[in-house]
């Protein structure tokens, strides 16, 4: 048996060894990487896979690729965002080169857009007087009831708001929107930033960064204020809810009257927030984190009015820093992404310009990613040059296998009673999967763009992405809607019982059209898989076939799901990425669900797109390990440390090498693929594996 272990073993030695041939695979065109698209370059076959699965498949990658200067991080994924963001910037350039100063066309708009980011001259000579009139009415705004009204335009303007607000879906009445209300006011990705000691240099550089942009508007006493806000922030931490409160959908979803509202949480002017939110007819509203929200607005009450003053005029600022003069810009630098992600150097002009039109992560959160762009005008332009339908079709195929797959995996559950599995296969077929692009443009025909006005092509494209959404109240919930712009790297599992993968993410390693299909299963596929299991993760579990969210299961599967779903977060909060940063076996759960059953499904979808016949042995290595490797090839990178202990506080992911390692050791097809033994690290015991879906 010891010799025969090693023949498999050295099968693998050869493999990775064989990349320098660079076999054909029968292929007229290459696959991006590798002979058959896997980069075996990139291995380390001095490790063993039942050691470190990761390290196998990447570790010469790992030791050879530095992370840009200015990256927090570095991967296969982000060079494909990289390739994305190349094109774009040829697409934006292109059209920046033809727009007139205030065009009528969708292209022309996007092109001037473009242009007003790159008048650095003029932006420069502005400083911060594109804020003079928006800071003028927060002096103005002399009682917290004005203030509270300012912080209704969060998301048509650069305000800031203690009390999120957004539109989506009903969760309990799925077939019309509901406008819903969740803590906010933070100015670090978390809490934790400002309670636990291990954050207190990133919240102390956090106070000097407020008082630079408020020095950099002339703003009085800027030191003094600088502390009373971060003294402010504190406390509404103390009162928020953690983030792994947060993901519980039934405690989150709170619906009651604005009359009920003013009760809950007395001491905040919620009717002119709403009206100035454009909602000042809705009377009924849906509220997150119930218990904290009258802490939050008591703290508000008592902090004086100079104080709510200054913090709304640091909001702004934050806001806008971006797109305003270098002395901001490089404040914001300097906290948001070298702070807090550990990015070392500030990306060149025209990579900023890209994100600023195209919409793209800041490395700052979610608000600088999706406020005041033209993302769908631009998504229209790259999917018409970069998505042929041929490529649509192709997708559409694969998808359609990993649901099938799922179908049976399902029905063949030891675990799950019949009268759950009928209602979970149900709720599978009710899924809509969209792929590329969306069929309905979004109309830009009477947002005004100026190549000379930056700050005003923020301002009113984010006015009419707000007003869009405002729009469609009360009306029928759009079935068609996407989330995500078609340049996206990234898919996701929607409120509309929607998978979407936009373009963006369709490209190598994800997938790739000339490499060997074990690959696209284990990684594309992988993914689908991911996206489908999310419906049926800790919390994607609760909503039905609707889309409603109703506990659709009998008391004994939902016990035994959670009692397994327990074991798994118990593993993954072993996991310690860096000394005193160990992953949140909680907040991750639902990501960490939705990657094993990802494998999972794709092994499956891969077995039977054969039918029946072995699968191919290329380069020694048979189709399971190749699935398996596409895996840990589609999470190939690495994070600074500051960007990792910002991750495991604050992202809902495991950082890449437990969604790679954690998954595969409780998975059996993985043990039999690599021979792995029992005393090898990784190695769980058949009882003690989780198996879920």
């Amino acid at each position: 048996m010891k010799l025969f272990i090693a023949s498999i073993c050295s099968l693998g030695l050869l493999a990775f060894a064989a990349h320098a041939e660079n076999k054909p695979t029968g292929n007229e065109a290459k696959p991006q990487y590798g002979a058959w698209g896997f980069d075996t370059a990139g291995a380390d076959p001095a490790t063993k896979p039942g050691d470190d699965f990761f390290r196998y498949a990447n570790g010469v990658w790992l030791d050879r690729v530095q992370i840009p200067a200015d990256k927090p991080a570095y991967s296969l994924r982000l060079a494909m965002t990289d390739t994305t963001e190349q094109r774009l910037h040829d697409l934006i350039d292109e059209a920046a080169r033809k727009a007139e100063p205030k065009p009528a066309t969708m292209a022309g708009k996007v092109g001037a857009f473009y242009k007003s980011f790159m008048d650095e001259a003029r932006i420069e000579t502005a400083g911060a007087s594109p804020l003079k009139e928006q800071l003028a009415k927060v002096r103005s705004a002399a009682t917290r009831e004005a203030l509270a009204a300012m912080m209704g335009r969060q998301n048509a303007d650069f305000e800031g708001g203690i009390f999120g607000i957004f539109i989506d879906v009903d969760a309990k009445e799925p077939k019309k929107y509901a406008v819903y209300l969740g803590q906010a006011g933070l100015g670090l990705p978390d809490r934790d930033y400002f309670l636990k000691p291990d954050f207190a240099a990133q919240k102390g550089k956090y106070q000097t960064y407020i008082a630079q942009l408020l020095r950099l508007m002339d703003w009085p006493e800027a030191d003094k204020r600088a502390g009373e806000i971060v003294d402010f922030e504190t406390k509404i931490a103390e009162a928020s809810w953690s983030k792994t409160e947060q993901r519980d959908p039934n405690k989150t979803y709170n619906p009651m009257t604005v009359v009920e509202l003013e009760k809950l949480a007395p001491n905040f002017a919620w009717r002119q927030f709403l009206e100035q939110a454009g909602l000042g007819k809705v009377d009924h509203v849906i509220v997150g984190e119930k218990s904290a929200f009258p802490k939050i607005a008591s703290v508000y009450e008592q902090t004086p009015v100079e104080t709510l003053q200054a913090w709304q005029a640091f909001n702004i600022a934050d806001h806008a820093a971006p797109y305003l003069s270098n002395g901001f810009n490089d404040a914001f630098f300097d906290l948001r992404k070298k702070t807090l992600s550990g990015q070392a150097e500030e990306q060149v002009r025209w990579k900023r310009g890209v994100h600023a039109v195209a919409g793209g992560d800041y490395g700052a959160g979610d608000r600088y990613d999706r406020f005041g762009n033209l993302g769908w005008a631009v998504g229209e332009l790259y999917s018409a040059k970069y998505f042929p339908p041929q490529a649509k079709v192709k997708i559409e195929e694969l998808v359609a296998n990993l649901k099938v797959a799922m179908h049976e995996r399902i029905k063949g559950l030891d675990w799950m009673g019949e009268a759950t599995k009928v209602q979970a296969l149900k709720k599978l077929d009710t899924y809509n999967i969209k792929v590329g692009y969306p069929d309905k443009k979004h109309d830009y025909s009477k947002v005004e763009i100026r190549d000379d006005d930056l700050i005003g092509n923020v301002r009113r494209a984010g006015e009419a992405d707000w007003a869009f959404y405002v729009r469609r109240l009360p009306g029928p919930v759009d079935m068609a809607d996407w989330g995500m712009t078609p340049q996206t790297n990234d898919a996701y599992n929607g409120s509309l019982r929607d998978i979407v993968f936009p373009a963006g993410i369709l490209q190598p390693p994800m997938f790739d059209a000339n490499a060997d299909p074990a690959i696209n299963y284990g990684a594309i596929g992988a993914v689908i898989g991911h996206e489908l299991t999310h419906g049926f993760d800790d919390q994607g579990r609760k909503f039905d076939a609707e889309g409603k969210l109703n506990d659709w299961w009998t008391a004994e599967d939902a016990k035994t799901f959670e009692a397994r779903a327990a074991v798994l977060g118990a593993q993954y909060a072993k996991f310690e990425p860096l000394p005193g940063a160990k992953v949140n076996g909680e907040l991750t759960m639902g990501e960490n669900i939705a990657d094993l059953g990802g494998v999972t499904i794709a092994l499956d979808a891969y077995r039977a797109s054969l039918k029946g016949k072995p699968s191919p042995v290329i380069d020694g290595l048979t189709g399971e390990q190749r699935v398996l490797l596409g895996w840990a090839q589609a999470w190939r990178g690495k994070l600074r440390d500051d960007a990792i202990r910002r991750q495991v506080v604050s992202d809902p992911h495991s950082p890449r090498q437990y969604r790679v390692n954690g998954v595969v050791r409780n998975v059996d097809a993985w043990y039999e693929a690599f021979k792995v033994k029992p005393e090898e690290k990784l190695f769980v015991d058949p009882k003690d594996r989780v198996r879920i879906w």
